[in-house]
């Protein structure tokens, strides 16, 4: 039996792709326990943002797994997280009120390093 609360690795501090070049544009990660945090590093670039006031989508490890399936085509399911890529090739990443805005080159490096498996959480047996 799997339970939501047991994946591997069970915490980590804000990872990127490493596809991503520099690292100070990109889709971060963290895992915590059962639960996903993402967040725009182009947030924490600026000095007048407040670590307080950094937007951070946060969903459950299932959820995140059931995304990252979408996002590389491998099934049409949704959750409550979501993308749209725009015309102008910038994907915005939303969960409830929260969005995060990716570029072009950002978004593919994510694309990537999902794609090559850096971003999954393995549930384990209980």
């Amino acid at each position: 039996m799997l339970t939501t609360a047991n994946y591997r690795p069970e915490s980590t501090g804000w990872f990127t792709s490493t596809r991503t070049n520099n690292g100070n544009q990109c889709v971060e990660v963290r895992f915590d326990g059962a639960a996903v945090l993402i967040r725009d590093s182009k947030f924490r670039r600026n000095p007048e943002h407040r670590l307080d006031d950094e937007p951070v989508i946060t969903v459950t490890a299932p959820e995140w797994m059931t995304f990252l399936a979408a996002v590389l085509g491998r099934h049409s399911d949704r959750t409550a997280l979501s993308w749209e890529t725009g015309p102008d090739g910038h994907t915005a990443l939303r969960h409830g009120e929260t969005t995060l805005v990716y570029t072009p080159g950002e978004w593919e490096a994510f694309r990537a390093g999902a794609a090559d498996g850096e971003f999954d959480r393995i549930a384990l047996a209980a």
